[in-house]
């Protein structure tokens, strides 16, 4: 994927997500079964993983001097998504969601969330093609991935929580 590419990839997928959580009723919002993340729990978990961006991308050096370079190739989109599918799939602690998201927060989650779409898309617009296979990024389960490898997981990443949030919803009926 171009950096074009990357980018718009990136805000429609969480844009998906956000308008399906954004219609969804507060039964449907808080719905859960188990240990399973309610609507909420997915919309304020997927917010919170793309706030770093907001700051590490601000600026190149810091990028380079705090995680230095990627000793391998990049990795193609389908790689990342196998490397990420062989994980544990957990999510780390600082990225996981409170115990309750009122229907409440709803909106407030979601203008942070767009707000930070835009932001990191402006700040990734200052990068040039070869910067982004050569600056590093680290992710909490994949360890050093440069930017592209990362931006496909995370323009895929809002698609994946999409999918459990469906996945959850299939038989209930509000």
């Amino acid at each position: 994927m171009t950096k074009c590419q990357l980018i718009e990839t990136f805000v429609k997928n969480h844009q998906i997500l956000v308008d399906y959580i954004d219609q969804l009723e507060e039964e449907g919002y808080l719905y859960t079964q188990g240990r399973k993340w309610t609507a909420g729990q997915q919309l304020h978990h997927v917010g919170s993983t793309i706030v770093p961006f907001t700051k590490a991308l601000v600026s190149k050096e810091y990028l380079v001097q705090k995680f230095g370079d990627l000793d391998r190739s990049t990795w193609s989109y389908q790689t990342v998504l196998d490397n990420y599918a062989k994980t544990s799939l957990k999510a780390p602690e600082q990225f996981l969601p409170p115990a309750e998201v009122s229907f409440e927060q709803k909106e407030t989650i979601i203008t942070s969330l767009r707000s930070d779409l835009e932001k990191i898309s402006a700040l990734l617009e200052l990068y040039e093609e070869d910067e982004l296979d050569l600056l590093v990024i680290p992710h909490p389960l994949l360890g050093k991935m440069n930017i592209r490898e990362i931006f496909y997981l995370m323009g895929y990443h809002p698609i994946h929580h999409l999918k459990q949030i469906k996945t959850l919803l299939n038989d209930y009926k509000v």
